[in-house]
């Protein structure tokens, strides 16, 4: 269990994340390891992520320092380290410095990068981009984009990972933007996939020819993009899309959020919606495929509530899809699509018999907690039975973590259930999914997770 240290004084909590760090020798009592000169263990984290937490738990236990990605971060790992962080009962941690190293020049001042009073303001200002009348559009442009795609892929082999990818990264530019397929839309995905890619760059200076470069100027072309059609839907009075909705949002006082906060929220709530959802849909597809008693389940399941193949699944008849939801949870559960959770500690606190002192850069692990056989039986084994809700009151209440918690849950986590449920609606009730009985494909587990083959998947029209 936890423990607070007492209060320090307001002038000594770290007002930005490049505030000094603890030194050294401040963290010496904690064990752990500081790895290859420069790059500490950054190269075996990204190699291997979950056999890298497991030996250092191992050796260390489950508080143990790490050298990684330019600094030292102390991790703490269980199910208990969990609700500590996420849950912030004592709002002692900072999403904001905790994530602002990594994602400071590509992401600044999104939902996720907000602590406290401001973060609360904007997500509630935000939240009308999720209310059921917007939400019920997104599903019959959803519903509408999804089977148009679902006839184009057709029977046979295919590269799965990249063709869910474009297929996300539209669906985002017509439900969150508003603007058709096209050169348009086309333009804006290639900058938020040059932004993602920079969020892990090795070399953190926006040189020549660097994925870096490459990140900076997405952002570039999407500020200024985002900027003028914010102007413009505040002229016109917006739409149902969610840009529109963001764009005409007011706080409390009725005041409508500055441009550049709506501009920047956009940039990173359409980075997390459509990476994430692109990376979970991998995943249940791949584990469907593995799994063809558990794809004939939700086939079923989905056939009777739609009426047969290719139907629209409807925003009432959301909540039927019991399974579904179930399976997508576990897939979730195996792998998720946030590996780790950074937060920076402002002040002092007790943890697993450690004192951690103020300003230490902390990081909670979903990865190895979801695959903890100490919570999970048989955790290599994909089982949607975990998710009844029986087994969920049974468990640990941040066991399961793939949205994050506390205040910084996933605003956009029903969106990302409705998404999912409507893709199984139209494929599975056109294709098998098939793959190769030995197939096991090598995931890269940085910035997102996603299977260095693409997945390799056969659909077979049924």
């Amino acid at each position: 269990m936890a423990t607070l240290a007492a209060h320090q004084p307001a002038n000594v909590r770290p007002q930005h994340w490049k505030d000094a760090n603890p030194t050294k020798a401040d963290l010496s009592h904690i064990p752990g390891e500081q790895g290859l000169p420069v790059v500490g263990n950054t190269l075996k984290m990204l190699a291997d992520p979950v056999g890298f937490t497991k030996s250092m738990v191992e050796k260390y236990g489950r508080v143990y320092r790490n050298n990684a990605f330019g600094g030292t971060v102390v991790a703490l790992v269980g199910a208990d380290a969990n609700e500590l962080v996420l849950f912030d009962r004592n709002k002692i941690f900072s999403s904001e410095q905790g994530w602002g190293p990594i994602l400071d020049k590509l992401f600044p001042r999104g939902l996720m990068l907000m602590d406290f009073d401001h973060h609360r303001a904007d997500r509630k200002a935000l939240s009308i981009a999720f209310k059921p009348e917007p939400m019920r559009h997104y599903v019959g442009s959803l519903n509408r984009g999804i089977s148009e795609r679902m006839e184009e892929w057709g029977a046979g082999p295919m590269r799965f990972y990249p063709a869910i990818k474009q297929l996300t990264l539209d669906l985002a530019a017509d439900s969150f933007i508003g603007i058709p397929f096209g050169a348009e839309a086309d333009k804006v995905n290639q900058a938020f996939v040059d932004m993602v890619q920079a969020s892990v760059a090795p070399i953190r200076q926006a040189l020549p020819f660097t994925k870096m470069k490459r990140g900076t100027d997405g952002r570039a072309f999407l500020v200024e993009y985002f900027t003028k059609e914010t102007q413009r839907r505040r002229a016109e009075g917006g739409g149902q899309d969610m840009f529109s909705q963001f764009a005409t949002a007011t706080r409390d006082n009725g005041e409508l959020l500055p441009v550049d906060e709506v501009v920047d929220h956009m940039n990173f709530l359409m980075m997390a919606a459509h990476d994430t959802i692109t990376s979970s849909a991998t995943s249940l597809v791949y584990y469907l495929a593995k799994n063809p008693e558990w794809q004939d389940k939700l086939r079923e399941e989905l056939r009777a509530i739609t009426g047969g193949e290719g139907r629209a699944l409807g925003y009432e008849e959301l909540a039927k899809a019991e399974l579904t939801e179930m399976a997508f949870k576990e897939a979730l559960r195996m792998i998720p699509p946030v590996p780790s959770i950074p937060r920076r500690a402002l002040e002092a606190f007790e943890f697993g018999g450690y004192h951690i002192p103020a300003g230490t850069p902390v990081g909670v692990n979903p990865t190895f907690v979801h695959n903890d056989p100490e919570i999970w039986d048989s955790p290599d084994k994909f089982d949607p039975m975990r998710f009844t809700r029986e087994a969920e009151k049974a468990r640990h209440k941040y066991a399961w973590v793939p949205f994050g918690g506390g205040a910084h849950m996933c605003l956009g986590l029903h969106f990302a259930y409705m998404q999912i449920k409507i893709l199984m609606a139209h494929m599975l009730t056109r294709y098998r999914i098939e793959v190769a009985e030995d197939y096991a494909p090598d995931w890269q587990a940085w910035p997102i997770p996603q299977p260095k083959d693409g997945l390799q998947i056969r659909l077979v029209r049924i």
